[in-house]
Parts: C-alpha cells; structure tokens; sequence
C-alpha cells in the first residue's frame, strides 16, 4: 500500500459500517485496519476464511476485503462458497500475485474491485466505499421487498387477482368483464387493494408488482 492522498471518499453512517478484512499476512493485517479506522470506519480482522465463518458478524452495511492467496481455502473459492450461502457481502479483492484469469474469474463472480499491491490506500478506500454503498442499497432493497410481502397478504384472494391485472394495465371495464363483476365493484377493489399496498398511483402499483412478481394467472388472462 502507498499513502494516501488528504481526500478520503465518505462513506454515508460510517460508524454502522464494517469492513471484514480476511488476509494470512499479519502486517498487512495491522496495515489495513490502521487505514480504515483512520477514516473511521469500524474494521475486523481475520487470518483465515474458516476463521471468517465461524466469526458472529454484526448484521450493518459492511464489505470483505479479501486477500487471493489464503492457507486452506482460498480466496477465490471462498468467494464461491460465499455465493452457495447466499452470504451476499460485496468482495474487494487483494493480491501480490493476480493475474488476468484470476481478476476475470473474480470479477465475474461479482467482486467488486481485484488490486493488486501495491496499490494506493486510497483506490482501496475508494473500493470500499463503492461496495459498502451497495450492500447498503441492498439490504433498502430487501427491506422494501419485506414490507411489501407483508402488505400483499392482507390483500384477499380476490384484491390480490385485481391487482396483477391492474398491474398489466388493464382498465377497470376489461377487468369486470373478466370476472364478470360490475365496474363499480372492480374499481372498489382496486381502491381497497391499493390502500393497503401504500401505492399511490397506478404507476406506485404497477412498481410494487413488478418487485414482487405478482402476474395475473394464465387461466384468468386467457378469459374473455
């Protein structure tokens, strides 16, 4: 690692934040944690993956800043194994000894930046920023999707098959005939339905769909 230079990228509610360094080298262990709190970022250490998994790991916005070359597992295949555990926490490779295969495998499985050292501290900093930032977008996404599960099933069976046809833009006049209800009821259903999604607009509507995979059934598509 090089120093430095005195602009530091932030990291929106650093103090929520961890960064999980994994790397056998214990220099370069003492050195990346020196770094990452002198920017106040919360850092943990560890000399090995299998060390890593049997860690408790604070449930935060966080990154794995992940050295290639590891004893036992290494760290290409515990990217992979990672992945088989649905653990989806953004990699930051580093390395003394990467090369085009290996950054294309990495890269391809995910990772979020492959440096090879030396490399700035701040092209380092700069990675996990990026990746900590992502892992924040996608835990706000998985929580959005939570909420709207749990809306969805205080719809009823009947709101529900509203929905996905509201969704696929059919006008309240198509949808009664297909149910073979007035309009009136229909458009009642749809007021109802989209209450209790929190929706809106039709476009909020059509969103909240599209995120939770909800489509009209085939049967009922297929009815005139």
């Amino acid at each position: 690692m090089t120093q430095r230079n005195s602009s530091v990228k932030a990291v929106d509610g650093r103090d929520r934040c961890v960064v999980f360094v994994v790397d056998d080298d214990d220099s370069t262990r003492r050195a990346l944690a020196r770094l990452f709190h002198s920017v106040q970022l919360r850092a943990e250490v560890f000399a090995s993956a299998q060390e890593f998994l049997r860690s408790e790991r604070a449930d935060v916005p966080s990154c794995l800043v992940l050295d290639v070359r590891l004893p036992g597992l290494s760290g290409l295949d515990f990217q992979a194994e990672l992945a088989k555990a649905d653990i989806r926490i953004p990699v930051v490779f580093i390395s003394g000894h990467g090369d085009i295969p290996m950054t294309v495998r990495a890269m391809k499985a995910g990772a979020i930046d492959f440096l090879v050292k030396p490399f700035r501290d701040q092209d380092l900093l700069d990675a996990v920023a990026t990746a900590i930032q992502r892992d924040e977008k996608r835990r706000e996404h998985e929580l959005m999707i939570t909420e709207l599960k749990a809306h969805f099933q205080l719809l009823t069976p009947r709101e529900r098959e509203i929905m996905a046809f509201v969704a696929s833009g059919l006008m309240s006049k198509q949808i009664a005939a297909k149910f073979e209800l007035s309009e009136i009821t229909v458009k009642v259903h749809r007021s109802h339905l989209m209450k209790k999604m929190g929706a809106r607009s039709v476009a909020d509507l059509v969103r909240m769909a599209e995120a939770l995979g909800v489509t009209p059934a085939p049967a009922l598509s297929q009815k005139r």
